[in-house]
């Protein structure tokens, strides 16, 4: 077995943001993929490596761990250069909330298995669960982009000139906000911080239709 390897699915944006991480602090690591849409997330092996039965999971110095930000944040712990948050206080309290606002406001009430609740639970139609998505979307970037817009911490980055969590955290939901057509012309600055990351490789590189399982 590798040494590293990362259990995901090429559409999850959870599993996205630690193929940025892991890229971006040069960690090798190899892939295995749970099919999300064929339930393969709930075969019995997967379950004994994350009990929830979600992607992503990381194997990696002789431990499973699970939920993309702790995973990240153990990367950051135990490999901590090149650094994804920044040395002061107030500056890593910022990225980290920049990253919450996509990762705990956004995608938890718009991921797969929620859309497909709604779609069974209450009968919504494809074009109901796309207003759905794009609501949930436009009530956060709204408060992203103003203070993007309006605070000093901004660079070419979320924060700064160096890419930190937050920007790991936008660029999948930025990438998802494509597949239900969100009008992203009211971001100017989202638009900007997110073509900056994928200039670079770490980024490029992580994107899902770049992935082995892409389809």
């Amino acid at each position: 077995m590798p040494s590293t390897l990362l259990h995901g699915y090429f559409r999850s944006s959870a599993a996205f943001r630690v193929r940025i991480a892991l890229n971006y602090k040069k960690i090798a690591y190899e892939q295995a993929f749970r099919h999300l849409r064929k339930g393969e997330q709930r075969a019995p092996e997967f379950l004994k490596l994350n009990a929830q039965g979600l992607v992503p999971a990381l194997e990696i110095d002789g431990h499973a761990l699970t939920q993309s930000l702790a995973i990240i944040e153990y990367l950051e712990e135990t490999r901590p250069e090149p650094a994804l948050l920044p040395k002061d206080p107030v500056g890593r309290a910022r990225a980290r909330s920049l990253a919450y606002a996509c990762a705990i406001e956004i995608h938890p009430i718009n991921n797969l298995r929620v859309l497909q609740d709604i779609e069974k639970r209450f009968g919504a139609d494809a074009a109901a669960v796309k207003g759905w998505f794009q609501h949930w979307v436009i009530e956060t970037f709204g408060p992203i982009e103003k203070r993007l817009a309006s605070e000093t911490g901004t660079g070419t980055f979320c924060h700064g000139n160096t890419p930190t969590l937050a920007d790991l955290c936008l660029v999948p939901q930025v990438v998802n906000n494509t597949r239900f057509d969100v009008d992203m012309t009211p971001y100017p600055n989202i638009n900007r911080i997110y073509k900056a990351c994928l200039e670079l490789p770490a980024f490029a590189d992580a994107m899902p239709m770049k992935q082995p399982d892409a389809e």
